[in-house]
C-alpha cells in the first residue's frame, strides 16, 4: 500500500490549497475588467473620449513593460518564494486600486494634459491619466500574483493532475471576469457612483489576502517537509534568463500567448459597447453577453486541462483554439451579422477558444522549462503578453476615434437618454482577426518544434 510521504500526496490538502489560490485569483481578476461594461458611462461622467478610455484600459501594462516589473517579479518569485511574492502582489494591487478609485470617483479634474511616450503622443484628460497610473500599479501586482499562482499550482500538482489544476485555477479566476461583466451596471445604478465597482474590488482584494494567508500556512508546512527530505531549492541566477532565452519553443509559446490574449482581453474591454451599438442591446444588459465568455471558460478550461493530462495533444489544442479565435472575429467583422443570437453564439464560441489555449499553454511551459526557472519563465511570458495588453487597447481606441466614427445617436444610459458617438467596429474586429491568424501560424510552428525536440507537448502528463 502506498503511504502518504508528503502533503502533495494528500489529495484533500492539495485541492484545498488550489481552492485558496484560485479564490484569490478570482478576487484579483474582478478589477481587471470592472470598468469594461461602463465605457460609455465613464466617458460621459468624466468627459472622456474613446482615446482616453483606450489609454486608461491599456495602462494595465505600462510598468510591467517599460519598467520591466514583470521580469523583476519573476526574479523575486524564484528568490523569495510564492508566499512572500503573493502577499507583496496583493498589497501592490490594493495600492493601485486605491489610486484608481481616487481618480474615477471625481477627485481628479478632467482638464487636458499631454502625454509623450516618444513613439506615441496623446492629449488626454487628467483623470484618465491618473486612473491609468492606478491601473498600471494594479497591473504590476496582478501579473505578479498570476505568475505566483501558476508556480504554486505547479509545485503542488507536478506529476499529478497538473493541467487540470491549472485549468481549474484559471477557470475560477474567470469568475472574477464574469462578475466584472454582470455587476458594475447594477451597482452603479444602485449607488449612483461610477467608481462603486472599484470600491467593491478593494473589498474583494482584502478577502483574497485572507485566503492567500491561509494558503501560506500549508505552503510553509510543505517547505518544512522539503527541508526534512533534503530537497534543495536553487536560488535565482541571472544566468537563468539566458538559459530560458535559448529555448526556441519557449519563445514560440510566448509569442502565441501575446497574439492570442491580444485578441481576447482587449476585445472584452470594448465588447459591451460593441454589443450595444452593433446588436442593439440595452446598456443595462449588454455586459451580460460578454460575461458568457469567461463563464464558458469556467466550465470548459478544466475539461480541456483534464484531456491534456490524460490524452496529451497540447500543441494541437492550442492550434484548435487559435483557429476558432480567427473564425469568431471574422464573423464579428461582418456588418450584416447583427442579430442578438449571432452575438451570443459567437461569444460562446470565443469562450471555447478561451478555454482551449490557456488549458494547454501554461502546463506546456512547465514541460519546456525546469521548475527552478519556472517563475522567471512565467514572468518573461507575462512581460511579452503585457505589451499586447498595453498597446492593443490603445490602438483600438485610437482607430475608433480616427477612422470608425459613424455619427451620433440617442442612447439610453440608465434612466437618461443621451446623445453618444456611434462607431463602426468592423476594422477593430479585423485587427483582432489578424492576431488570430498569426496565432495559428505560431501554433503550427510550436507543434513542429515539439516533434523535433521531444518536449512531450503532445504526450499525456504522468499522473501518480
Amino acid at each position: 500500500m502506498k503511504t502518504t510521504s508528503s502533503l502533495r500526496d494528500a489529495k484533500g490538502v492539495r485541492w484545498l490549497v488550489l481552492a485558496l489560490v484560485s479564490l484569490t485569483m478570482l478576487c484579483c481578476y474582478y478589477l481587471t475588467d470592472a470598468m469594461a461594461p461602463l465605457e460609455t458611462r465613464l466617458e460621459i461622467a468624466r468627459d472622456w473620449t474613446a482615446t482616453d478610455y483606450g489609454f486608461f484600459t491599456g495602462a494595465y501594462g505600462w510598468f510591467n513593460v517599460f519598467l520591466l516589473m514583470l521580469v523583476f517579479s519573476g526574479m523575486i518569485l524564484d528568490k523569495m518564494g510564492v508566499k512572500f511574492t503573493g502577499v507583496l502582489a496583493i498589497i501592490i494591487m490594493l495600492c493601485g486600486a486605491g489610486i484608481k478609485y481616487w481618480a474615477i470617483s471625481g477627485h481628479v479634474g478632467s482638464e487636458l494634459t499631454n502625454v509623450n511616450l516618444g513613439f506615441w503622443q496623446w492629449e488626454l484628460k487628467k483623470s484618465a491619466l491618473v486612473a491609468g497610473l492606478g491601473f498600471a500599479t494594479f497591473g504590476v501586482g496582478c501579473e505578479m500574483f498570476g505568475i505566483s499562482a501558476n508556480k504554486a499550482v505547479v509545485r503542488w500538482f507536478k506529476g499529478k493532475e497538473m493541467a487540470l489544476a491549472i485549468g481549474l485555477n484559471t477557470s475560477v479566476g474567470r469568475i472574477g471576469t464574469a462578475l466584472a461583466m454582470f455587476t458594475p451596471v447594477p451597482l452603479v445604478n444602485l449607488t449612483k457612483d461610477i467608481a462603486a465597482p472599484v470600491l467593491l474590488s478593494i473589498l474583494l482584494l482584502c478577502l483574497g489576502l485572507v485566503a492567500f494567508l491561509f494558503f501560506a500556512v500549508y505552503d510553509r508546512k510543505l517547505d518544512k517537509e522539503d527541508v526534512e527530505n533534503k530537497i534543495e531549492k536553487e536560488d535565482f541566477k541571472f544566468h537563468d534568463i539566458k538559459e530560458i532565452a535559448k529555448v526556441k519553443a519557449f519563445w514560440l509559446i510566448t509569442i502565441l500567448c501575446v497574439l492570442f490574449y491580444s485578441a481576447v482581453f482587449p476585445f472584452i474591454k470594448y465588447a459591451t459597447q460593441l454589443i450595444v451599438q452593433k446588436f442593439g442591446v440595452a446598456d443595462e444588459f449588454a455586459g451580460y453577453i460578454p460575461a458568457l465568455l469567461p463563464l464558458g471558460a469556467l466550465i470548459l478550461t478544466p475539461v480541456f486541462g483534464s484531456l491534456y493530462d490524460k490524452k496529451g495533444k497540447g500543441a494541437t489544442i492550442m492550434l484548435a483554439g487559435s483557429c476558432i479565435l480567427l473564425f469568431v472575429h471574422l464573423l464579428f467583422s461582418i456588418p450584416s451579422l447583427n442579430s442578438l443570437s449571432v452575438a451570443i453564439g459567437l461569444v460562446l464560441l470565443l469562450g471555447v477558444a478561451f478555454s482551449l489555449v490557456p488549458s494547454a499553454m501554461w502546463p506546456s511551459v512547465a514541460k519546456i522549462i525546469p521548475e527552478k526557472r519556472l517563475g522567471t519563465a512565467y514572468s518573461m511570458v507575462f512581460w511579452v503578453q503585457n505589451w499586447g495588453l498595453m498597446l492593443v487597447p490603445m490602438l483600438i481606441g485610437y482607430v475608433l476615434d480616427k477612422y470608425c466614427q459613424a455619427g451620433t445617436a440617442v442612447q439610453k444610459i440608465g434612466e437618461t437618454e443621451l446623445t453618444v458617438t456611434q462607431y463602426n467596429y468592423q476594422v477593430p474586429m479585423l485587427i483582432f482577426a489578424c492576431f488570430g491568424a498569426l496565432s495559428i501560424l505560431f501554433a503550427f510552428w510550436l507543434k513542429k518544434e515539439d516533434a523535433k525536440k521531444g518536449y512531450g507537448l503532445e504526450k499525456p502528463n504522468e499522473i501518480d
